[in-house]
């Protein structure tokens, strides 16, 4: 059978206003969840591995689309945005029937030896999701994965610089079988995303900006709803004198100017401990200068244009802020190709923490390196961010490296890498400070898509509590040796309450 064209969501009525046809999606979604919740999630998980099936076969049609819409090279395209969103749909479809599994188990402690419990994981509802434009594709569908498989509807609001790109996703879901209204796109600027968030959602997942994530939570609690977000980050890099210099330089220089550097889980900061400073900076100069600089389409270019000329501007001032007090330009890279979107990925030196470039979100290829004495002095230079997302330590002491990774106020740290712990699809990702609320991916991402409901059932039905009523001071004997058995500081202590409590526990009715 021919396959059909891959299409994104079209643009909402424009005769209606966009809180009136958000609305209405959100009906349609709400209409379809019951059906799909009803599925069992080995049901819904056969609808993500067609998913996966569905993505691997056209996985270069997808690349292609991402390309063309966000400028990114081909090799980023594919390698990052679809393959790391196939990870996560064979992940989640092999993940979520297990954690949707309830069973009967006993309850801790000797007070409730009577009890058992199963925890009942109900999906919450419509969830809402707005996705960026630097991963296209992959961010929004590692949200939009668990949400599915733990048995909500979805309506996505991607970028309205990539839709199509997000877009696509709707195609592939309804080639792999997905009930009409379960996912949803809709498309537009942040208006749209604005009503999505006030129209009636159980719950929103958010990627973006600090300043939009706080208007996001704050819309949230006025609705008494749950929020996830993804926002900033200005993560710091810190190479201690004993690191191989060329790794870390190769390493930082990927994942700082990947994407053309707009990453928000990527190093943004470096700290390097004097004895590695001069040959660190050597080698990530050479490795800065080797960089190939052109359109996303080109099979040779590394690292492709800026979104638009407007954040190639912003950029350009945090440079010149830089210069200007101080801070020197140790390398850059060539840019083959004429566009008002290129950035030179390039190298700063002499930087102190009164320039923008360590102060703010810097998003593009610009890359502020400080000496710094020690390790104790690069930790507080880290740590003096109002961000939290992500940082790394790069060492070839291993077990130093995580003394210094357990110092650093960051959602996560890596050692002798960065970046890939958001492409990691078993592994919990959020950030602290300024750079989040709550985690996606892994089992938490899973549980912040549940509302997770305990039952409790009592062994003997008919059998009065220890606990209830019956006060008095024999009672209060009982529940004394009770306390003493489960409690005493020895054994002794312990065995006395035993009398006690076998009187206690096979009390079937009240007594004064």
């Amino acid at each position: 059978m021919a396959q059909q064209p891959l299409t994104s969501a079209a643009p909402l009525a424009p005769e209606l206003a966009p809180n009136v046809a958000v609305h209405a999606v959100i009906a349609r979604a709400r209409a379809a969840q019951p059906v799909w919740a009803a599925k069992s999630p080995l049901e819904r998980a056969a609808v993500l591995k067609r998913f996966r099936r569905a993505l691997w076969s056209r996985r270069h049609e997808v690349a292609g689309i991402i390309t063309h819409e966000s400028g990114k090279p081909l090799t980023d395209a594919l390698g990052v945005d679809v393959l790391v969103a196939l990870d996560f749909a064979r992940w989640t479809a092999a993940a979520a029937p297990r954690f949707l599994r309830s069973r009967w188990r006993r309850v801790d402690g000797l007070l409730f030896w009577r009890k058992r419990v199963r925890i009942e994981r109900k999906p919450l509802g419509v969830v809402g999701v707005i996705s960026p434009w630097n991963y296209p594709f992959f961010l929004p569908t590692a949200c939009v994965l668990p949400a599915l498989a733990c048995g909500n509807s979805v309506v996505l609001k991607p970028s309205e610089l990539t839709p199509e790109s997000a877009g696509v996703l709707e195609g592939l879901f309804r080639e792999a079988g997905l009930p009409d209204g379960v996912l949803q796109i809709v498309q537009g600027d942040g208006e749209v995303g604005a009503a999505l968030v006030r129209a009636g959602v159980d719950k929103v997942i958010f990627t973006g900006s600090v300043n939009t994530g706080r208007k996001i939570a704050v819309a949230c609690a006025d609705q008494l709803i749950p929020c996830s977000l993804e926002l900033g980050g200005s993560d710091a890099a810190i190479v201690l004198a004993d690191a191989d210099v060329q790794h870390a330089a190769d390493g930082l220089t990927w994942t700082r100017f990947a994407n053309a550097g707009q990453t928000c889980v990527a190093p943004k900061r470096v700290f390097v401990e004097a004895p590695a400073y001069d040959a660190f900076v050597a080698a990530l100069s050479r490795s800065i200068q080797s960089l190939r600089v052109g359109e996303g389409e080109h099979a040779d270019s590394e690292v492709g244009p800026m979104i638009h000329a407007r954040a190639r501007e912003q950029l350009a001032a945090q440079l010149d802020d830089a210069i200007a007090r101080g801070a020197r330009v140790a390398a850059t890279a060539g840019v083959h190709a004429r566009s008002p979107r290129f950035f030179s990925p390039t190298l700063l030196t002499d930087v102190d923490s009164s320039m923008r470039v360590m102060t703010e979100e810097t998003f593009g290829p610009l890359l502020p390196v400080v000496k710094v004495a020690d390790a104790d002095e690069a930790i507080r230079l880290a740590n003096d961010s109002e961000f939290g997302l992500s940082a790394s330590v790069w060492t070839r002491d291993r077990a130093r490296g995580l003394r210094v990774a357990r110092r650093l106020e960051a959602g996560t740290v890596l050692i002798n890498d960065a970046t890939s712990v958001v492409g990691m699809p078993d592994v919990p990702y959020g950030g602290v400070k300024s750079s989040g609320l709550g985690a996606l991916h892994g089992i938490a991402g899973l549980e912040a898509c549940v509302q997770s409901t305990p039952i409790v059932d009592d062994w003997f039905a008919t059998w009065h509590q220890p606990w209830w009523f019956r006060y008095g001071a024999r009672h209060r004997e009982l529940l004394d040796d009770f306390g003493r058995f489960a409690h005493g500081a020895s054994v002794g202590e312990r065995l006395r309450g035993l009398p006690g409590i076998i009187k206690l526990i096979l009390t079937r009715k009240g007594t004064g």
